[in-house]
């Protein structure tokens, strides 16, 4: 098995000139004592221009590589030999270096760039990049060890290199060196210079990075001055990430922890279709999953696609909470904790989550929590301005004085998990701290049901307070001001989070009116609904004239689980008759139900299927789209998916929870939206074309299982 192991650096921005770079750098050869390793180097080829503009030098590099000696002794070898070329252009003013192994390379194979240029927006800077891959075939067995030993020295050089040029431009600063000029075509035949040849590389070197800057926006100045630094370019290529930045607005990440962000964030740049996260967001999946770039990936695309279907993005503008939530739900912001995080009060034991629940619905509350999250992400990103070093998390204190059983209620406690469900999947890592205080006898019965539900990196961040402990020692003062303690407990600051209280009865809606409520909540854009009985499936006809047309489709799967198909047929279905509705439109108010396709058809010869059938789990959020290929009639349609008695073998451990509270009926909902778009507009790569699952209503355990997506199946080949 091999594995590879690939690096890519932020930039790194010198504040000196090229040439200047140029004569520190050349100081580390033969040999340099920053680099005790490097112990020695041979030119073994060079080539110099007539001019003097390029120089390229390979050189044959020693190194006495830190390792156990048994390993040496194993290898046969006490040096490792690198080749590394330097290719040195003094009139474009670049430096590219390329490196690889020697020794042993027939089993590891390491290859490096590295370059020096100008900064885009100032000649007189010069940034530097680096990047890098590991391949280990096989190592006499000892491949895992050659593996970490290679990344723990490349790691410690990737460090070490800054460091290497500020000591020796320090040394050319001591020895009076601070000006080294740049190169310039020589002018000894009068006959060349005569025409304007060989002046014209320098003056545009010159004039672009000026034109540049006056059109205002160039990649460095948004970094630096912009509100959000990821936003404004959409994905440009050189939009890069520069060490600095990382450091203000990120923290102190490992080289490899750099590189994972780098990486992660060129790929969303490179394949993801919309808006693309702010890098601090993007850093806390990847630190969700101890960095593994790969798992990382999974969650982060699945809580895009999320986003873009609930539309999370524009909450904060467009959704205004019901008056019952802001006046009854007992949360709110309140200043900030010790370490500069935002801060939100929750009053749990005061506020009637049965109440809440029944006059408002799930979809409502949940709604509500998410907008809470978006605040918090935006507050800790006013919070990084503010206190001048990254804030990503908040601290919540939750107050659990007057918790009782009315908080165990069952469709409440289920309505919590879900939330603390979808929190965790889409804001990861942004609870700094938890406190909880005043907590009462029954909150360890409340605590075992919820615990399971809450990642091992999150709960060691709770810390509960029985009682009056919270005002002893290692109580909240270690964690909050004493001027922003709350009132509430015997805090002098005034508080403005609602009290509470129980939800007036009146309030109270019924489960028809919720659910009805609860589609508008996520359809107030472009989604329809649509019910599916046993024996009556939903169809939609899409009539595509152009042969290589797109058919996309985006459906959430709100109740029963269903299969999906797509059929085409050259002949036209009859409109659907009134009366073959009337028979369900008693039983669903607000559902459309309409079937195309005629008893009478026969599959394959009077239409047939384009893709294989989809079956589709309660919860769960389909993404896909079909590429036709003949002009037509295509039907979409959605079924009644019924399952076999035995199959609950594979229920998630939640369902124990849940099935007390689960009714089963003969209807299906779904939540869709189709569109079609010319092959031409579909620039999608293939990833576009395969269709996504990601669990919404379910709880954990059901969406890890979901999101291992179905999309072979829809891809159209």
């Amino acid at each position: 098995a091999t594995m590879v192991q690939k690096y890519q650096s932020p930039v790194r921005v010198y504040k000196h000139p090229f040439e200047l770079i140029m004569a520190a750098y050349e100081r580390r050869f033969p040999t340099c004592p920053l680099i005790p390793m490097f112990v020695a180097s041979d030119t073994v080829n060079e080539y110099k221009s007539e001019d003097e503009a390029i120089h390229v030098i390979e050189r044959r590099c020693k190194l006495d590589i830190d390792a156990p000696r048994l390993l040496k002794k194993i290898a046969g070898v006490d040096y490792v030999y690198f080749v590394q070329k330097n290719s040195l252009n003094r009139r474009e003013r670049t430096l590219h270096i390329e490196a690889y192994n020697e020794t042993f390379s027939n089993r590891v194979i390491i290859n490096e760039h590295c370059s020096y240029t100008v900064h885009p927006d100032n000649e007189d800077w010069t940034c530097f990049e680096q990047s890098a891959s590991l391949d280990i075939k096989s190592f006499f067995g000892f491949e895992s060890t050659v593996e970490k030993i290679a990344m723990k020295q490349y790691t410690s050089n990737i460090k070490k290199g800054k460091e290497i040029i500020e000591y020796y431009l320090k040394q050319l600063e001591e020895e009076g060196i601070t000006f080294v000029p740049r190169w310039t075509p020589p002018v000894a035949c009068k006959s060349e210079s005569s025409t304007s040849h060989p002046r014209r590389p320098v003056s545009p070197a010159i004039n672009i990075p000026e034109s540049a800057t006056k059109e205002g926006v160039s990649n460095k100045e948004i970094l630096n001055t912009s509100s959000s630094p990821s936003e404004p370019t959409a994905g440009t290529p050189d939009d890069k990430l520069d060490a600095d930045y990382i450091k203000r607005y990120l923290g102190d990440l490992t080289p490899m922890q750099e590189s994972c962000l780098i990486r992660l964030r060129q790929w969303l740049q490179e394949t993801h279709k919309g808006k693309i996260p702010k890098d601090e967001h993007i850093l806390r999946f990847l630190r969700a999953r101890d960095f593994n770039i790969d798992k990382a990936r999974e969650i982060l695309c699945q809580s895009l696609t999320w986003r873009k279907q609930h539309q999370v993005d524009y909450i904060l503008d467009t959704w205004n909470p019901p008056q019952v939530l802001q006046d009854y739900y007992a949360g709110g912001w309140h200043h900030h904790d010790k370490d500069g995080r935002p801060l939100y009060v929750l009053r749990l034991g005061q506020m009637d989550t049965k109440g809440l629940v029944r006059a408002l619905g799930e979809e409502a509350l949940l709604r509500y929590v998410l907008s809470i999250n978006e605040e918090g992400l935006r507050r800790c990103e006013e919070n990084t301005k503010v206190f001048g070093r990254p804030i990503s998390s908040w601290t919540c204190l939750v107050d659990l004085e007057g918790l009782n059983m009315r908080h165990l209620w069952r469709p409440g406690v289920k309505a919590l998990l879900r939330i603390i469900e979808v929190v965790e999947a889409n804001y990861p890592e942004t609870l700094g701290r938890l406190l909880i205080l005043r907590a009462p006898r029954v909150f360890p019965v409340l605590w075992t049901l919820v615990s399971p539900f809450i990642d091992d990196n999150t709960r060691k961040k709770f810390l509960i307070y029985a009682g009056n402990d919270y005002q002893g020692p290692g109580g909240l003062l270690d964690y909050i001001d004493k001027e922003i303690i709350p009132d509430f407990l015997g805090g002098e600051c005034m508080c403005e989070v609602p009290e509470g209280g129980l939800v007036p009865k009146s309030l109270y809606r019924t489960a028809e009116e919720l659910e009805n409520e609860d589609i508008k909540l996520w359809t107030e854009t472009i989604y329809q609904s649509a019910s599916v009985f046993k024996g009556a499936p939903h169809e939609v006809l899409i009539q595509i004239v152009d042969a290589s047309s797109v058919i996309t489709w985006d459906f959430d799967v709100c109740k029963g689980d269903i299969v999906f198909n797509i059929f085409h047929s050259k002949r036209a279905p009859q409109p659907p008759k009134k009366d073959s509705l009337g028979a369900h439109s008693i039983t669903s108010p607000g559902g459309n139900n309409v079937q195309l396709i005629d008893k009478i058809w026969q599959l394959g010869r009077d239409y047939s299927m384009v893709e294989s059938p989809l079956i589709c789990k309660e919860g769960e959020s389909v993404q896909g789209s079909h590429v036709t290929r003949w002009p037509g009639f295509y039907i979409l349609q959605w079924k009644f998916h019924s399952m076999p008695a035995c199959a609950t073998t594979n229920l998630p451990r939640v369902d124990d929870v849940l099935a007390s509270l689960q009714v089963s009926s003969h209807k299906c909902k779904v939540m869709y939206y189709t569109e079609v778009i010319g092959s031409e507009d579909f620039r999608g790569s293939m990833t576009s074309l395969e269709s996504s699952h990601s669990g919404f209503s379910q709880l954990s355990a059901a969406t890890t299982s979901s999101s291992q997506s179905h999309s072979s199946s829809m891809i159209s080949r």
